[in-house]
């Protein structure tokens, strides 16, 4: 049988070159937009936490960055806690609400769909983290139209 002969890894080693960046950092031009939509259940992937970092980075760029939650994704603005709200059950229990409100704080705007939090979901406005602007379920398309118009980067975020 072969014999492993390499050391175990250990805390501090390096796996991969984190320092070479490939493509030149792309920051926005004076008032370009952003829109990251999200029909996606919070907490079934990881790409509901993954495209709101992304809202952050591309408000940090300089881009003027909207997220709209619309469908299941009104799920990601709900506030939570347990056992009361805003207390963290475990790590990362309120990782959708952190980010969110730490997006809202540096300029970001977040829309979330009256229809399916009401009729899909069962939750009213006061259920939505202080801060995300409740809007018609007419206004979710109007709001990436407006967005295409204005020739914003648009970032779709689904999971199926």
């Amino acid at each position: 049988m072969p014999a492993v002969t390499q050391a175990p890894h250990k805390n501090g080693d390096y796996f991969v070159d984190y320092e070479s960046k490939v493509f030149e950092d792309v920051k926005a031009d004076a008032g370009e937009q952003a829109l990251i939509t999200f029909h996606t259940v919070a907490f079934e992937g990881s790409i509901g936490l993954v495209n709101i970092l992304n809202a952050i980075r591309m408000q940090r760029k300089g881009y003027e960055t909207s997220i709209l939650l619309y469908g299941p994704g009104v799920t990601l603005g709900l506030q939570r806690g347990f056992p009361t709200l805003g207390d963290e059950a475990f790590p990362g229990h309120l990782n959708f609400n952190k980010n969110l409100e730490r997006f809202m704080s540096e300029g970001g705007k977040v829309y979330a769909c009256r229809f399916a939090l009401q009729a899909l979901y069962g939750h009213g406005e006061p259920s939505l983290i202080p801060g995300i602007i409740p809007i018609q379920p007419q206004d979710v398309l109007d709001c990436i139209l407006l967005h295409k118009k204005a020739n914003a980067v648009i970032l779709d975020t689904w999971t199926v």
